[in-house]
């Protein structure tokens, strides 16, 4: 290694240009890392063994790590510049800074917690005062959700970290109620007729991914007959009104 160090620096011009030539040098390493940490920390995070949820908080944090270290090499290789004495200066004016930056710091620090005690993870489904929907990341400073029509709610960290929320059901989940009056046939075979039906319906709209792929549970008896609800799980979370249409169609003959 130091001999090729030896040869690079042989190789440069000398003077300003060889300052210029190792500014390049050493940002280009440092972008190159910083790339290749990110990419692999997101393939880590996605693998199904990694204990915490694949948010962008952890990879901007080590993206931020990387280029404050190439930083503070580039600084001292081609400027002269002692780092520690500016990340003392930095010490010294730490108070002003953190008051400066108290809500960015805020909703860090929420965003970490959220994160590392799993709070809230991609794909959850919650519920914050009226708003509600999927979340799709907990970045440095905010939280995204999804809601049912597409639109993206951004929540603040220091928000979600501090407030009461609610995790509701997976987003894909479609429950229909229904009520059937008395017959003379067993109810095992009113709930497989439909099963069946509501299987056909909706599988029409979106594939049924859950397993059984339909559930027909009996809630309440009454003096008219019977209460019940459909339960399934479909693939597309965004066809859930269809799906909840299409089910109550194939369920309606079975309740007159």
């Amino acid at each position: 290694m130091d001999q090729f160090l030896t040869q690079l620096l042989s190789i440069l011009p000398e003077g300003w240009m060889r300052q210029v030539a190792w500014f390049a040098i050493l940002l280009a390493i440092t972008f190159v890392c910083e790339r290749a940490i990110a990419h692999g920390l997101r393939r880590i995070l996605r693998s199904d063994e990694n204990p915490l949820p694949a948010t962008s908080i952890i990879v901007n944090i080590a993206r931020g790590a990387v280029w404050f270290v190439g930083g503070s090499i580039i600084l001292e290789t081609c400027f002269d510049v002692n780092v520690s004495t500016f990340v003392a200066a930095l010490g010294v004016g730490g108070i002003a800074i953190s008051l400066g930056f108290q809500d960015t710091l805020s909703n860090l620090i929420g965003g970490l917690q959220l994160t590392f005690m799993r709070v809230v993870a991609p794909g959850d489904h919650i519920r914050v005062g009226t708003d509600q929907g999927v979340v799709t990341d907990v970045g440095l400073r905010h939280t995204t959700i999804e809601n049912a029509t597409g639109q993206t709610i951004i929540i603040p960290n220091s928000v979600l970290s501090k407030s009461s929320f609610v995790k509701l059901p997976p987003a894909s989940l479609v429950v229909v109620p229904f009520a059937i009056t008395s017959t003379e046939k067993p109810l095992a075979e009113d709930a497989d007729r439909i099963a069946q039906a509501t299987e056909t319906a909706v599988c029409a709209v979106s594939p049924i991914v859950s397993d059984p792929p339909v559930k027909v549970l009996f809630s309440d008896i009454t003096e008219y007959g019977f209460r019940g609800k459909v339960i399934l799980r479909i693939e597309d979370p965004e066809l859930v009104a269809a799906a909840i249409d299409a089910a109550v169609r194939a369920i309606a003959p079975f309740t007159r």
